[in-house]
């Protein structure tokens, strides 16, 4: 291949690269803009003058054959040295600017990241925020993101990242349904209680407490009921705050509505163990030497008011 076919070549090669990652056809080319057949057929262009087959294909996946293997590898790294040159020019902006794309959980992303994205926007109006609320483990490598928030305990390996804090799951009631209902004392109370919970699994109002101090580590299990079953912490919320049950919530949840006096903290000295959301709170992102300042810029906001 002579260097012309091979600059002609460079953007087939990227997109076989973003086919292999994405798995189909069809997803990459949602992600690049572009039609399916589009994609194929610069896939087939290249497998011409490449002259070795790349992919196997079938009727919904592909597969990538041994030359596949080893072209992959090699366009992955030229994808690196585009992203790390312009990466570069990036540092020498005098002014971080662009978009800066971020993931992280629907709950979290709605309670705590879109108030804080907010400011961070009227603060640098040069940067763009794309935030992407969803629930599925996203990969940063994969699907175009700059940063993505986990709540995990064992955040993935192959990225970067930074701990923003931890996540302890609250229970929270209004004080005019505790008046008329009375005051848990401990746990096993609960069982005589309206609550809130999410009713996702079968044994979700199955609530484990353990004791926040004491000597020795202390639980408890009981089984709660209630007229009210929701799998969104912002409508549990809403119904504590209209006096409905008890909700068990996560703490950044029920932050602004404890601090309002909407809804109060019952059993303060027991924590809920949740099955999800569950852990510390993690900024992930790709492991560069180099990180764009407009990334770079997200990362140390969130760090400082994460802080506060």
């Amino acid at each position: 291949m002579g260097p012309t076919e091979l600059f002609e070549s460079l953007p087939d090669m990227a997109v076989f690269a973003r086919v292999v990652e994405t798995g189909n056809f069809s997803s990459a080319a949602r992600q690049l803009c572009t039609l399916p057949s589009t994609v194929s057929r610069q896939i087939k262009r290249l497998e011409n003058r490449l002259g070795a087959r790349l992919l196997e294909r079938s009727t919904r996946r592909i597969r990538l054959t041994e030359a596949g293997m080893q072209v992959y590898a090699h366009c992955r790294v030229m994808l690196e040295a585009a992203s790390n040159a312009v990466d570069a020019a990036g540092h020498l902006a005098s002014q971080p600017q662009g978009r800066v794309n971020l993931s992280a959980p629907t709950a979290f992303a709605k309670t705590v990241l879109h108030p804080l994205m907010l400011d961070f926007l009227k603060a640098h109006p040069r940067l763009d925020v794309q935030l992407v609320f969803s629930d599925s483990d996203t990969d940063p490598l994969v699907e175009n993101l700059d940063l993505v928030i986990r709540l995990t305990n064992h955040p993935p390996p192959g990225l970067a990242g930074r701990s923003l804090g931890k996540v302890r799951w609250l229970l929270c009631a209004s004080q005019a349904y505790l008046d008329q209902a009375g005051v848990p004392a401990a746990p096993l109370d609960l069982a005589q209680h309206q609550c809130l919970y999410l009713g996702e699994q079968a044994d979700d109002n199955r609530w484990r407490l353990r004791r926040r101090e004491g000597p020795a580590p202390h639980s408890e299990t009981v089984t709660v009921q209630g007229r009210y079953i929701a799998n969104h912490a912002g409508a549990r919320l809403e119904a504590a705050i209209q006096g409905l049950g008890i909700a068990n919530l996560p703490d950044f949840a029920a932050r602004q509505a404890l601090a309002r006096g909407e809804v109060v903290q019952v059993l303060p000295d027991w924590e809920l163990e949740a099955a999800q959301y569950v852990g510390d709170i993690w900024l992930l992102y790709p492991p560069k030497r180099h990180l764009p300042p407009k990334v770079r810029l997200v990362i140390d906001y969130l760090v400082e008011r994460f802080s506060l």
